[in-house]
């Protein structure tokens, strides 16, 4: 065993936390059931509360429930099967890349989930944000436009100014006549 079978446990892994959070973003009932028996009337949760395992836990206590299911399921496969999961290296090694694996990816679906919670309520202002956008990009190529005109027109009268009027010329016989020479 390599660094190459830990890298597919590791992904493994992480695919599987992601799994098992979305599972119980989904519906908690494992955990109102756990809770059901293990609290009195008074001490149990709401009916209404999304809590899990997993979901929506601080992380020593999504920390505890991975490695302890873990350790539950190798227990189980050490003494019911043949593979020998705590008395090998490399098999304690890849048990222990699976448990941090497992919890980065509840807390990578973590992320998602909340990203897309968050994409979907602002969904609805950011398609409003684009509309003024839009709107605020219009009235400024307007006035832009307005102003270029404004300049020209602007710039135009203030040649006209500057320009002496025309006079008008004489021809040369009138300078001549003028001067007396004709």
């Amino acid at each position: 065993m390599g660094l190459g079978i830990d890298i597919i446990i590791f992904v493994s892994a992480i695919l599987f936390g992601i799994f098992l959070y979305w599972r119980e973003s989904n519906g908690n009932g494992a955990y109102r059931f756990i809770n059901k028996i293990m609290n009195s009337k008074e001490l149990q949760m709401d009916a209404k509360n999304p809590k899990g395992f997993i979901y929506k836990q601080p992380f020593i206590p999504r920390l505890l429930f991975v490695v302890i299911s873990l350790l539950i399921i190798g227990l189980v496969l050490q003494f019911l099967t043949p593979i020998e999961i705590f008395s090998n290296y490399f098999a304690l090694s890849g048990f222990a890349t699976f448990a941090t694996g497992t919890l980065i990816g509840t807390y990578l679906a973590n992320f998602v989930i909340k990203t897309t919670e968050v994409v979907e309520e602002k969904s609805d202002s950011l398609g409003d944000l684009v509309g003024d956008a839009v709107e605020k990009g219009k009235g400024l190529i307007e006035d832009l436009k307005n102003k270029d005109n404004k300049a020209i027109e602007e710039a135009k009268n203030e040649i006209a100014e500057k320009q002496e009027p025309e006079v008008e010329k004489k021809s040369a016989r009138e300078r001549l006549k003028d001067k007396g020479l004709m």
